[in-house]
Formats: structure tokens, sequence, C-alpha cells
């Protein structure tokens, strides 16, 4: 392929490749072709008539051995019944993984039913593999092929492997904007994919507007049954520049409130008069979660719970202890918002709950990791609004369950976790700070570190700014870098230090934009607390207004919801 460089080919040449490697005249990746031999229940499959892999393809949970390969069959992916235009029958799928990019030498190989009861979704969980290597995958449904995926193993458990590079999202609002900065972290051709939560929202179209107003709609009402969540999964998955940040690495996914609801609590929804409805709407939102993402069976939901919480090993690089905020938490004390509320330092409140808390825990004792990093969903370091002596904080992060944080950062430091890092999402806004064991003695020693990655897409647009203008940062100097912005956050992890480059789009109003680096922050092995390596010049644009920014301006974005 003249003038197509291997970052270009891997977003958009997989299917391409991956179609030129069966034997026929096939030139696209759903092209019709004879199935390669007769399987029980094949009939179903051949009597598709468009292509069903509309949704894509994606990979997730790798260990050294291998990693879970998904599909989910949907040709109508917007059918308003919820099942895709697929019949109501079981429909077997062929499944194939190679280790070569162009799909050429077949290594595993295999078929995995597709059943109405999980909305023809496919869960395989590939293994006996190599460690530390690249490997790309592909399906197969009656005549038609899907487009090709490459998944990686982590290194062996006895070993560091090379430099890992992980990019993190949060935050995908459809009707926001496009999602561009997807399709910059595929071009990125990142090892490992985090979603930290937002994956998808609930409103119908019209209720949650961006400032600058929204560029496209949600289909259908509020997401409210089954079919409501898997049609608007499905909606989100028709996005071409998601589907090739899926198909570009292994992903590590949890979810925040949207994906149920905004600001639910454990058992409890965001607003009281849904009472007992509100446990089936979770127990149909969790299913259409399971049956969207690339999970293990140990997720597979159980009526209204779904075990997400889990750790995943990089070798003896890192280890990703992966967090539920929701579901396990007690409600917030004193509501939603930034508050002053004594409540919040409760010390039998839990964020996690008691066997999770007691499980990271455990997970830090264990840990030989040289990195252990913290996935989760809500802001970790404290962020007081107030700059005279109170103290106002969002109760629905880590502040609003302030004694659940100091048992949890207790536990890394008594543990002797050696590089503790959190990654956060949530707050639509880049930020980087420093971890404390007591907030209010600044210059007590940082025991940790967090980085915070902006929205894909969520609240629009955003603007840039000084980060030394923020107020924010001047009354908790732990905080040490904002920007709001649209992005994502692209890391590299070696032996010797963690580089964060805070990725940023100018526009998510219009497609196609480019990214560039915002800023750069390093973590050093064994030096807690983040090093600015690099900060881009700000440049107000002519017509900018001259306000600062302020706490309210910062607040509004955060909690402003319907």
């Amino acid at each position: 392929m003249p003038g197509l460089d291997r970052r270009a080919f891997l977003v958009t040449g997989l299917a391409a490749c991956a179609a030129a490697a069966i034997p026929g005249p096939a030139s696209a990746a759903s092209s019709p072709e004879p199935s390669p031999s007769p399987m029980p229940g094949a009939g179903a499959a051949r009597g598709l008539c468009s292509d069903p892999f509309t949704l894509g393809v994606a990979s997730g949970d790798p260990d050294h051995a291998g990693f879970v390969i998904w599909t989910r069959l949907a040709p109508r992916p917007l059918a308003e019944d919820g099942l895709g235009g697929m019949p109501p029958v079981v429909v077997p799928v062929e499944w194939q993984v190679y280790d070569d990019e162009c799909c050429r030498r077949i290594v595993r190989a295999g078929v995995a039913d597709a059943s109405p009861e999980w909305g023809h979704s496919v869960h395989v969980e590939v293994g006996h593999l190599a460690p530390g290597r690249e490997y790309w995958y592909r399906f197969r449904a009656g005549p038609y092929l899907s487009p090709a995926g490459r998944a990686l193993t982590a290194p062996h458990p006895a070993s560091f492997g090379g430099p890992l590079t992980m990019a993190f999202v949060s935050c995908a609002q459809y009707e926001h904007g496009y999602f561009t900065a997807y399709r910059r972290l595929a071009e990125d051709h990142p090892d490992l994919v985090l979603h930290l939560g937002d994956y998808q929202y609930e409103y119908a179209r019209d209720t949650y507007v961006a400032p600058s107003g929204n560029v496209r709609d949600h289909e259908g009402p509020e997401t409210v049954t089954l079919a409501d969540y898997r049609r608007r999964h499905a909606q989100y998955k028709t996005d071409a520049d998601l589907r090739a940040a899926h198909a570009a690495a292994p992903w590590l996914v949890v979810f925040d409130d949207h994906e149920v609801d905004n600001n639910w609590a454990g058992e409890t929804p965001a607003h009281p008069d849904e009472g007992p409805a509100f446990r089936r709407r979770r127990e149909a939102a969790f299913r259409a979660y399971y049956e969207n993402m690339p999970l293990r069976r140990t997720s597979i939901p159980c009526g209204a719970g779904l075990r997400l919480y889990r750790r995943v090993e990089w070798g003896r690089m890192a280890s990703f202890h992966l967090l539920d905020t929701r579901q396990y938490r007690d409600d917030q004390a004193c509501g939603d918002g930034y508050k002053d509320c004594p409540e919040a330092a409760d010390p039998a409140r839990s964020i996690l709950g008691a066997e999770q808390e007691a499980w990271l825990l455990d997970g830090f004792r264990r840990s030989r990791a040289r990195w252990d990093v913290i996935g989760q969903q809500v802001f970790f370091a404290r962020r007081d609004s107030d700059a005279g002596p109170g103290t106002r904080t969002s109760q629905d992060a880590w502040d609003g369950y302030a004694a659940s944080r100091r048992r949890v950062t207790q536990g890394w430091v008594d543990a002797g976790v050696r590089n503790p890092v959190v990654l956060t999402g949530d707050v639509h806004a880049h930020w980087a700070s420093d971890l404390k064991l007591d907030y209010d003695d600044p210059a007590g020693p940082t025991v940790g570190s967090e980085l915070v990655t902006t929205s894909v897409s969520t609240t629009g647009d955003g603007a840039d700014s000084d980060p030394d203008d923020h107020p924010f940062l001047r009354i908790n100097p732990h905080l040490r870098f904002y920007n709001n912005q649209r992005g994502y956050v692209l890391t590299r992890v070696g032996r010797e230090a963690m580089t964060a480059d805070f990725k940023v789009v100018p526009r998510v109003s219009v497609p196609g934009a480019e990214a560039r680096t915002r800023a750069t922050f390093v973590v050093e092995d064994g030096v807690p607390g983040v090093r600015q390596a690099y900060l881009r010049p700000y440049s107000p644009p002519i017509a900018a207004r001259t306000a600062d920014v302020t706490a309210e301006d910062t607040i509004r974005q955060e909690t402003e919801r319907p």
C-alpha cells in the first residue's frame, strides 16, 4: 500500500487485509463469501441478508496467555426492539486468531453461538497464546466477514516486557460532539486502552444539551428497558471512530453512572420516584453493558449485580486494579454537587463497599509490580472550591467518602506499594495532582499520583486556558494541572518512569480535528507525585473574553445535568 504508514494501516487497513487473506474474490471486510465448512445451525447464519458486523469488533482483558474477543451481530443496529434486526434464533459465528497482521497464519480458531438471549453477542476467551506479542482476529457469520482487530497478550508474569503504551478515556456523549479523540487514540497505536466510564449516556434527545448545542441526536427514549440500552449501545458503536479505537488494541472497561442513570448510588436511584423500578432498570443496563463489552465470563451479570472490579496483570511492569465506585457505594451523604458536608468524613461510609475495599487492600499487599495503577471513575484527590476557611467539595467523588479514601491511601502506604498511580475520568477536563494522606497539611508528604482524563465529547468543544489561572490550583496546591478541552491521555509506562501526554482536540463540533499534546507530566519510579515536563504555551484567541476561569464554571461543567 504505497504511502500508507503502519499506524494508518492498523486503523484503516486491517479489515481489507483480513478480507484478502480469505480464499476467493472478496475485496472488502464484509463481502459475502462461501463458508469454508458447514456447521450445525449454519442455516441461520446463511440466511443473513445483510452485513451483521455493523458494530465492529473488540478485544479486552488480556493476560499472558490470551484475551477476550468480542462482536455482536446487528444488521439493523437501531431496530426498535433492541435485537439489531436479528432473527430470534441461535447463530453460529466462526472466529479466528492470527499471528500476522494480514491474517494469513491461523493460530486459534473455533465456533461460538450468538444467542438472542444475550443480544446475539459473542465473547470468546482465547488462551494458549504466546506472552508479550501482537495478534489479530476476526469473525464470520454465514457469508459475511467482520473487520479485523488487533490484540496483545501481556508479558510473562516473570518478565517486565517492553515499555507499555497505554491510553485512557472517559465520558463520550454522542450528542455533544464527534468522537475524534477515539480516532486519534487509535492512530497512536496503543498496547492497551482503559475506558473509565460514561461510555454511553441515557438521555433522550434534547434533554442534555451542550453549551454550544448538540451536533447529533440520540435515537429513542431515555434508556430504561433492555431494548432501550441495547439500542443505545448499538447507536454509539455505529460511530466509525469508536469502532476504530476498539479494533486498535485490547480494552479494560469499567462503568460509571451514565451507563445506568446519572448519579445513581448502589440501590439508590437518582430520582426517588423510580422506587423498585430502579432495580429492574439497573438489571437491564448491566445486561446490555456486558453484551456490548469485551468482558470475561466472570463479569456475566446475575440479576441486578455485575462483578466488574478485577485485577489485570501486565507482567512485572504493572498491576491494574479496576474499581467499581457505583454499585457498592453508600448514597451521597448530603446529596449531589459541591457542599460542606461533615457526614462525608463518617468512617462507616464507603465508596467501594467493604468487600471491594478489602479486596483492593489485599491486592496492594500482594503486589510485586513496578506500577500499581488504580483505574476508577471519580476524582480521588481533594478539591476544595472554597477559598476561605471552609471546605466545599464534590459529594459524588471520593471527597464525599473521605474516610474510605484515607483507608485506601493508607493501605498502599502500609503495603509499601512502589508506585501508586490513580487514573480517573468523570469530570470532563484534564487534571494532574499529587496525592496526600492529609490534605490539610500542604507541606506533608506526597504518597501517590493522580492523572485525570478529560471527556471524549461531553460538554462540547470546551476552551483552552492558562492552567495557572484556575482557582482550584491556588486553593489546592496539590493540584498541578487543568485543561478544559476534549481528548484523552496517552501514557508510556517503563521501568524508570510513567510519562503522560494530555492530548486535546480543539473542536468536537466538527469531525476530523487533529490532536496535540497540551502538557506532559512524568511520574518517576520511586518518587510519588507528578512532575511537569512540558506545557504548550497558551495563546488566547483574539475574540476570547478576558474573564478568568472561575470555580463556579468548573462546578457547572461537572454537575449540571437534566
